[in-house]
């Protein structure tokens, strides 16, 4: 009797301790909105210092009025630059939420791509699914992307999908390209391709998702950063071991933050301000927006002379 009772004991903790973890990863940690911060050294010796705001996933629902004001009082920042990489939606009537919760930043220099949830509404998953980065994917009612893509347009972000742009913004002269959602399969890097401007001070790209077939393109041709989202940060993590899984072919190690790819682009992947209405729930891993400050890069060293000498190569090409 006494062993049965301690097993009962036992089971009844376990289950307790569960269903505790499940309501503060649903009502608290969800909604525990946090601000990050990153400085970058990515831009050009010389240049000034540039502040982006990178938003990602906020998956917006129409009463979510805890995150609409959070994301509200991000204006306040006043970033020179915000990046949005997709997954805005989550329900066919939230645009005039996103819009009028992005409404201050809307009146910054922007730039965005779309991912899965502006095109298509989450559906019901067996979280199993990802865990295999092959599981066939299952796509929800299509959602009024256009309408998000035209409000984000008509207030002046420009849509980097599979387009190139170059703007100055506080000093800086930015060359950016993006693709669309490769977790989808849409991007089109052929369209893209090539060095960018070599006068540029930052030459940034734009994905959704941070596949590495993605990132090793983009670090071919030469960028310095490339901003995603989609990873969730894991979402559920563990304590000392971090994300169980990115549900892209990123490892685990680059799930969110800023990270090195190859010899010389950086990586920031954010770990995003929502989740779908299916999983509605974070562990150890807090909604977010990052603030990066992006300052001048070092020459490496014994590399000063050979970089300026292909730069001015490369100058000499364009013009």
């Amino acid at each position: 009797m006494g062993s049965n009772s301690a097993v009962r004991n036992t089971v009844a903790t376990a289950a307790g301790a569960a269903a505790l973890g499940l309501g503060y990863a649903t009502v608290i940690e969800r909604n525990a909105f946090t601000l990050r911060e990153a400085t970058l050294p990515v831009l050009e010796p010389g240049s000034s210092t540039l502040r982006v705001l990178h938003l990602s996933d906020l998956h917006m629902m129409p009463r979510q009025r805890l995150k609409q004001n959070w994301l509200r009082e991000l204006a306040r920042l006043e970033p020179d630059l915000v990046v949005n990489t997709g997954d805005n939606l989550s329900h066919p009537k939230a645009v005039p939420a996103v819009v009028q919760a992005l409404d201050g930043l809307l009146a910054r220099p922007g730039f965005f791509v779309f991912g899965s949830n502006d095109y298509f509404a989450p559906v019901p998953k067996n979280p199993l699914k990802y865990f295999k980065s092959d599981h066939k994917r299952v796509h929800g009612d299509p959602l009024p992307w256009g309408d998000l893509r035209a409000a984000f347009t008509e207030r002046g972000w420009t849509d980097l999908t599979h387009t190139r742009s170059e703007v100055e913004v506080a000093g800086v002269r930015i060359a950016a390209a993006g693709v669309d959602d490769p977790h989808l399969k849409r991007d089109r890097y052929d369209s893209i391709a090539g060095d960018p401007n070599p006068l540029a001070q930052l030459r940034l790209g734009l994905s959704h998702s941070p596949e590495p077939r993605v990132l090793d393109q983009f670090a071919d041709d030469g960028y310095d950063l490339v901003l995603a989202g989609h990873t969730h940060g894991g979402q559920l993590c563990l304590p000392f071991y971090g994300a169980l899984v990115t549900n892209c072919e990123l490892d685990r190690s680059r799930v969110k933050g800023p990270s090195h790819w190859g010899a010389h682009m950086r990586l920031h992947v954010s770990a995003g301000v929502g989740t779908s209405p299916w999983a509605p729930y974070r562990f150890c891993c807090r909604p977010e927006a990052t603030l990066l400050t992006l300052v001048p890069a070092q020459p490496r060293p014994g590399h000063h002379d050979e970089a300026m000498t292909s730069r001015f190569s490369r100058i000499r090409e364009v013009r």
